[in-house]
């Protein structure tokens, strides 16, 4: 499937084995703010195969931050889990991910190389390195020379800085040379943001000119578009992010259709309460975002996303703008699926 320059490294376990036999992963994409220990939890449980932490900053491990380390934070069925780290001093960065490493003993660390938030970039870090590759390659070698020995060492990238500068292929080579076992690509510049499309080809350009596996990431929000993938590019696996913030289902949808095809049977509106409340529930119990009017409230974006497409969207979305309790939540849902009917779909 891959004309890639070499032979394939041996396989090793946890994330590794997932590339192995023909097995096509589809993993969650690290999003901060979104793929937090919870939800992490929640997407296991409907079938994501492989999870990253939400970004860490290599200088708040070294400080000891007690928030940063908070996000290296998983549990073991969550496994095989990477935490991800971003940067720009090499061997820093690799002075972080030996703490990791001894802290928490993930399936492997991964670098950002695709953030595009101006935060991030504006501190040399994420997407920026794609400008440099020189610098690029100094981080990916910082870190692999202090972890490489322990666990796999991953790598996500975006396409290019911009239009006028597409090096994917080239960085893709560099972090091969490097020693990064895995590459997932986002198929949009760093101007993009995440508008317009991803550019598939490019991503399969990527999975043709290395011979470690790469992950395809960009406009993925079907099973069928999983496959799609699959069937036609050589990538050796995707990763979701946007889509699945409001339907986690996509990762067992994405399964059944690899396995038998067809239509998805459509989950019901009461399922989707389900999950909602879980999500909600489990966030005020663990206490990690304060009490239960203040994780509400910092949870209102993300109630408003898994309610995309229910009946009564509009509405629905303005009262949940206000909500400080589970307890008003468990009314608007049992409101909702009254009003849905014998149908039951969203």
């Amino acid at each position: 499937m891959q004309d890639g320059r070499g032979s394939q490294p041996a396989l090793g376990c946890g994330v590794l084995e997932w590339f192995a036999k023909g097995r096509f992963p589809v993993c969650l994409a690290p999003m901060a703010g979104v793929t937090d220990f919870i939800f992490r939890e929640i997407c296991k449980d409907l079938g994501a195969d492989v999870m990253v932490t939400e970004f860490v900053s290599a200088e708040g491990i070294l400080q000891a931050d007690a928030r940063t380390r908070k996000y290296t934070e998983f549990s073991e069925t969550q496994r095989p889990v990477g935490v991800q780290l971003f940067g720009a001093d090499g061997h820093r960065m690799g002075e972080a991910a030996r703490k990791i490493v001894d802290w928490k003993q993930p399936d492997f660390i991964d670098i950002n190389f695709g953030c595009p938030v101006n935060k991030v970039v504006a501190r040399n870090g994420g997407s920026s390195l794609l400008k440099d590759c020189p610098l690029l390659a100094a981080v990916a070698n910082g870190v692999v020379r202090a972890v490489g020995g322990q666990v796999p060492v991953t790598a996500k990238m975006r396409i290019g800085w911009d239009s006028e500068s597409i090096n994917a292929v080239e960085v893709a080579r560099t972090l091969e040379d490097c020693g990064v076992r895995v590459i997932a690509v986002h198929g949009r510049t760093r101007s993009q943001g995440y508008g317009g499309e991803a550019n598939w080809e490019v991503i399969d350009a990527v999975a043709r000119a290395v011979a470690v596996p790469v992950i395809g990431n960009g406009d993925i929000a079907s099973g069928a578009e999983v496959a799609r993938r699959r069937r036609e590019t050589a990538v050796a696996g995707v990763m979701i992010g946007r889509a699945a913030m409001g339907n986690p289902w996509v990762f067992r949808e994405a399964k059944e259709f690899m396995e038998c095809g067809g239509t998805p049977v459509p989950v019901l509106l009461a399922e989707r309460w389900d999950l909602v409340l879980r999500h909600c529930r489990l966030a005020v119990a663990s206490a990690r975002y304060g009490n239960e009017r203040q994780t509400l409230t910092s949870m209102r974006t993300r109630l408003m996303a898994y309610c995309k497409g229910f009946p009564g969207a509009k509405e629905l979305r303005q009262k949940l703008c206000h909500v400080v309790a589970v307890g008003e939540i468990e009314d608007l849902a049992a409101f909702s699926i009254g009003q849905a009917g014998e149908s039951g779909h969203a």
